[in-house]
């Protein structure tokens, strides 16, 4: 009884999550179908996925030819930020929690899931993790399938200009902080001049396109860690 109320509570508060994976896995099936992916397989990378940039990154390298360890490489730098979220989870999580379900909630660990699972009362169960991951999952599978679909039933310029949906929802993600917060605005400024940079010097522009996403990453990310540090905050004793 207490696992199924758990398991209950988990899905309701997923189900906001759901709703907002439909949106942006809809957006990846169409541009993954409209490349040239089969639908099931594009269904299965976001069910075996679960990550929007890291996904879209590693699927744009897989149709531009990429090889493994360029996919590889580039995945695991933009999706470092799972591995410190998922160390903080696991100090959440009941400690009676074996090994293996340790391991099957870290594969649902996204960004949403660990922010409301960091802000809910008390630790954290298998049950309740079960259900908080399994409708993000189910929102982003299908709404990669969905999306992939509707390119066959849409019109082909109206498919063509929904394409475009993805570069919309990434300015709508960084515009609002960039305005607020110096460092914010300099890293996306900074990183567009990067990738243009690579993108037409002459003496780097051969690079593929994985190895300018990892030299991007890690030059810009380390490049505002020096300039504008965290400073932590001590509570005065």
């Amino acid at each position: 009884m207490r696992e199924k109320k758990e398991f209950i509570e988990g899905l309701k508060d997923g189900l906001p999550i759901c709703l907002g994976y439909l949106s942006v896995s809809f957006a990846y099936g169409m541009r993954a179908v409209l490349a040239g992916l089969p639908l099931w397989v594009a269904g299965l990378i976001s069910l075996s996925n679960l990550t929007s940039a890291g996904q879209f990154a590693g699927t744009n390298l897989i149709l531009a030819g990429g090889t493994c360890l360029e996919i590889a490489v580039t995945t695991l730098v933009i999706n470092l930020r799972y591995f410190l979220m998922s160390l903080s989870l696991s100090q959440k999580v009941e400690e009676k929690m074996p090994l293996r379900k340790r391991l099957a909630v870290s594969f649902g660990v996204t960004d949403e899931i660990f922010a409301v699972s960091m802000q809910h009362p008390g630790p954290l169960s298998a049950a309740y993790m079960a259900g908080m991951i399994l409708l993000p999952v189910a929102g982003w599978t299908g709404g990669t399938l969905i999306g992939g679909m509707a390119t066959n039933l849409l019109p082909e310029r109206l498919s063509g200009a929904l394409g475009i949906a993805l570069y919309g929802m990434f300015i709508a993600v960084i515009v609002p902080p960039a305005r607020k917060s110096r460092p914010v605005l300099f890293t996306v400024v900074f990183a567009g001049l990067c990738s243009i940079g690579i993108r037409y010097l002459p003496w780097i522009k051969e690079l593929s396109g994985g190895w300018g996403i990892i030299i991007i990453t890690i030059l810009v990310s380390g490049i505002a860690a020096v300039l504008f540090p965290v400073k932590a905050e001590r509570e005065e004793e």
